[in-house]
């Protein structure tokens, strides 16, 4: 096969699969994805027509994984820093990815895992406001099912640290509705089931289980 057509096709490729997992996520397909994509391979089929030799599709694919990836892969390693308790750590690098220009999607993930980091730093009031900020801007699109019941979760554990029950109960019963199977929409379950027995505050992926929810 021609080696210039070949590039072509392994960039497409990478735009229809992660593109189609990101619908089948509920995320929507991101241009800036697509052009980003479309934009290296253009870049690496010129140069191989320039220079006279032919590109490594396997390099190709590896380039255009770290730089479509960039955040998301750093909020991998923030989430490790994390559960670690290195979160002064983990928000720089949270705020690295954010600098990086990522699409709308993953600026959302990004935040939503600023806000979880947030309450695990004992400042619920600053969770609070992230993660309504994320809920906001996510009601125009691009915001998975799993990082809105992450969101809806963890701001219901931040609204019952400072006494807001009701407003934290209504948001656990959302997370339980936008997905009910995930790991935040049984710990909304659970929190709601201590509430009626009168035991203990709910705990979870905001303060125990890890927050990393992508699918990279």
């Amino acid at each position: 096969m021609n080696p210039h057509l070949l590039i072509a096709i392994v960039g497409l490729c990478y735009i229809v699969v992660f593109g189609g997992m990101s619908i089948l996520r509920r995320e929507g397909l991101s241009s800036q994805f697509a052009l980003e994509v479309l934009g290296m391979t253009a870049l690496v089929e010129a140069g191989a027509f320039l220079s006279g030799s032919s590109a490594n599709p396997v390099l190709f694919l590896v380039l255009i994984y770290l730089v479509s990836m960039r955040a998301r892969l750093l909020v991998d390693l923030a989430n490790v820093l994390s559960a670690r308790g290195r979160q002064r750590d983990a928000i720089s690098l949270l705020q690295l990815a954010l600098s990086l220009l990522p699409d709308r999607t993953t600026r959302l993930m990004v935040l939503t895992n600023m806000g979880i980091v947030q309450l695990r730093r004992q400042d619920p009031q600053g969770a609070q406001a992230l993660l309504e900020s994320v809920l906001e801007a996510g009601e125009g699109g691009g915001l998975g099912l799993k990082y809105e019941a992450a969101c809806r979760y963890n701001l219901g554990l931040a609204l019952q640290r400072q006494g807001r029950e009701a407003e934290a109960v209504r948001q656990f019963n959302e997370a339980i509705d936008v997905f009910p199977s995930s790991i935040f929409g049984r710990a909304a379950e659970q929190a709601l089931e201590q509430r009626r027995r009168g035991g203990q505050k709910a705990q979870g992926p905001g303060e125990e289980a890890e927050a990393n929810t992508l699918e990279t």
